[in-house]
Formats: C-alpha cells, sequence, structure tokens
C-alpha cells in the first residue's frame, strides 16, 4: 500500500512540476491557456456591458477555472515530501492568492458585501504571475537583474543629482506663468522631459530654457540605453548553456524538480538537489 501511494504522488509530481515529460508539457499548456482565459474573463467582467448580458456565464467559467485551480493547488501540495518549502515560496503564495479570491467573495456578508466581492474578484489577477514560472530565462533575468543591480543603483543616483541640478536652473530661468512655479516642480518636468515622456503641463518659454530642454530632451535618449546594456551584459554573463572553458564544459539546465522542496534549475548530471540535498 505504501510503494502504491509512493507511486502516485511521484506521477503527480512528475506531471505537475516537470514539463520534459508528455504529460507535464501537455499540463503546462493547459494550465497556461486557463491563466489567460481567467485574466480575460477579468477584463471582461470589468466592462459593465458585457457583465450584465453575460454575468451567470462568466461567474460559471469563473468558477471551472477556479475549481481547476484549487485542485492544483492541493496536488502540488501532496505530491512533495515538504509541503510548507511549496506553501511559503513564491510561486505558492502567488497560487494561494490567486486561488481564494472567489471563495472569500461568497463569505462576507453585510452592506459591504458588494464593494468585498468586487476586491477579492480583482485579485485573480495574480494568476497572470503564475506564467513566470513557464518562463525558462525569468531565472537568469532575476540574476542578471541581482548582478547588475550596484550599477543601476549608481546610474540612477547620477540621473536624480542631474535632474536636481537642471531642475534648479530652469526654477531661476523661467517664470512662474511658465510653470515652473518651485524647485520640486521644475524637477518634476525635467524628470518628465529627460524620460521622454513630456506630458506637456509644464513648457519652458524663454529661449534659453527651451535651449536647455533640448539638451535634456537629447540625454534622455542616451540614458534609456545604459541600463538596458547594463542588464544586457549581465544577462548574456548568465544566460544557460554558457561556456565554461570550451565546448565540452557547456552547463546544461533541465526543467526537473525536486520532490522535496520543488526547486528547479538542476544540471543535467545533478543527482541530488542543490537546495536540500534530496536525491533526485
Amino acid at each position: 500500500m505504501k510503494k502504491a501511494t509512493k507511486g502516485w504522488k511521484a506521477k503527480i509530481h512528475e506531471v505537475i512540476y516537470e514539463a520534459d515529460t508528455p504529460l507535464g508539457k501537455w499540463f503546462d499548456i493547459v494550465l497556461i491557456f486557463l491563466i489567460l482565459c481567467s485574466v480575460i474573463l477579468i477584463m471582461l467582467e470589468s466592462v459593465k456591458e458585457i457583465d450584465v448580458e453575460y454575468h451567470k456565464l462568466l461567474l460559471t467559467l469563473e468558477w471551472i477555472v477556479t475549481i481547476f485551480f484549487t485542485i492544483e493547488y492541493i496536488l502540488r501540495i501532496i505530491s512533495i515530501k515538504k509541503p510548507f518549502h511549496y506553501i511559503f515560496s513564491f510561486y505558492g503564495i502567488i497560487d494561494f492568492v490567486s486561488t481564494i479570491p472567489l471563495y472569500l467573495s461568497y463569505l462576507f456578508a453585510g452592506s459591504q458585501v458588494l464593494l468585498a466581492f468586487r476586491v477579492f474578484r480583482m485579485l485573480r489577477i495574480f494568476r497572470i504571475l503564475k506564467l513566470v514560472k513557464f518562463i525558462g530565462e525569468a531565472s537568469q533575468l532575476k540574476e542578471a537583474l541581482k548582478a547588475s543591480r550596484a550599477k543601476i543603483a549608481v546610474f540612477i543616483y547620477v540621473v536624480l543629482i542631474l535632474s536636481v541640478i537642471m531642475g534648479t536652473v530652469m526654477y531661476l530661468i523661467e517664470s512662474n506663468e511658465a510653470g515652473f512655479t518651485s524647485i520640486p516642480r521644475s524637477i518634476y518636468w525635467t524628470i518628465v522631459t529627460l524620460t521622454t515622456v513630456g506630458y506637456g503641463d509644464i513648457a519652458p518659454q524663454t529661449d534659453i530654457g527651451q535651449f536647455i530642454a533640448t539638451i535634456i530632451m537629447i540625454l534622455g535618449y542616451g540614458i534609456i540605453a545604459v541600463p538596458t546594456g547594463i542588464v544586457t551584459v549581465e544577462f548574456s554573463k548568465h544566460s544557460k548553456g554558457a561556456k565554461v572553458s570550451g565546448p565540452s564544459d557547456i552547463v546544461h539546465i533541465n526543467t526537473l524538480s525536486c520532490s522535496s522542496c520543488s526547486r528547479e534549475g538542476h544540471r543535467d548530471d545533478a543527482s541530488h538537489c542543490y537546495n536540500c540535498g534530496s536525491e533526485l
């Protein structure tokens, strides 16, 4: 009996947590489809004309999706040896938060029930975050951002200093009638201009002010490219399958998930989990 129990748990783990198997791939495809359907349903519910006409249909479809995610959440918990590793992980919290809103909306009674219903229903938008787990490069991007955070922080610091200086200069040059009524408001205009957003609520009127604005606009295009280049370089360094010293040293990462802690991103030649040490 014990072996049978272990067998079906292992099979569920293989289907839900691993994408290298045929059933695992189909499960991921169905899950992505339902996540997208759920997000579309939320958008349609926010359109009053559609919600009034098809409210029952939308609610029925949402219940179908919610029940599926509930079953998926329970299966994820019972199919790993250490369920709390999953429950309190990023994806575990997202899965829980995106599953419970429809249930919670029926547990609250009173005069504020309609407001609570709308608030809890909107939490279902978190399901779109579940899509992150299907992007193989997500971990690479995370590591790239982590590695480049110091450079980006220095870059932002320089941009803030530049904004303060240019904002102060514009406050001294332009008049209150042009909208530069204070240094903070002038700094706001500088940041808006530097980021090439350009709301147009404030605009310089003097020739020298317009000349400085032109310089800031040109700088804006160059500034946009700097953080992109920093992250791109780090992203290349952390790319999967990067060469260590030669063609034979390429490291391949698979989608195998640890049955104890549900960690992914193991090497093909790994026999134990890099996180908890359990046998794969």
